[in-house]
């Protein structure tokens, strides 16, 4: 799938000048590990790696996301980090300043409730569901 693009001056931040920012970013991942063996990090200019065997899709995208929801990357290569099973259609969203997650859900999925969905298929890249902040980027699955 490529190359993906994050807001470099937001996000989680994990590192600063002095630390390995390929490192702290394979730790933030593994903690909440999305379901990707062999993971490996690397970051350079900005732009973090990504390589590994994601067991699904959700697994790839969320640690796409994890990695580009990370103050002072701007982009995440994930041509190394692949995926079995079968492709699920997917909507990548950017939070905006005043959304909540039921705004989300009531403007993607036609239901405010379904609030809920969007938090369990991103539990790994948002922990609290009253803590989203604008340039954060999720996603919202469109099927099953």
């Amino acid at each position: 799938m490529g190359l993906f693009d994050f807001a470099s001056n937001l996000g989680k931040k994990l590192f600063g000048n002095d630390e390995d920012p390929a490192e702290k970013i394979q730790e933030h991942i593994e903690a909440d590990n999305p379901g990707v063996d062999a993971l490996s990090i690397t970051v350079e200019n900005g732009v973090a790696s990504v390589s590994g065997s994601a067991k699904d899709q959700a697994a790839y995208e969320k640690a796409i996301l994890m990695a580009g929801n990370v103050e002072g990357i701007t982009e995440v290569n994930a041509d190394a980090l692949a995926f079995t099973g079968p492709e699920i259609k997917v909507e990548y969203y950017t939070i905006q300043s005043g959304d909540s997650l039921w705004k989300i859900a009531q403007q993607h999925l036609g239901n405010g409730n379904l609030y809920t969905k969007i938090f369990e298929e991103n539990k790994e890249v948002i922990k609290d569901p009253d803590l989203i902040y604008p340039g954060q980027k999720i996603r919202i699955p469109l099927e099953g």
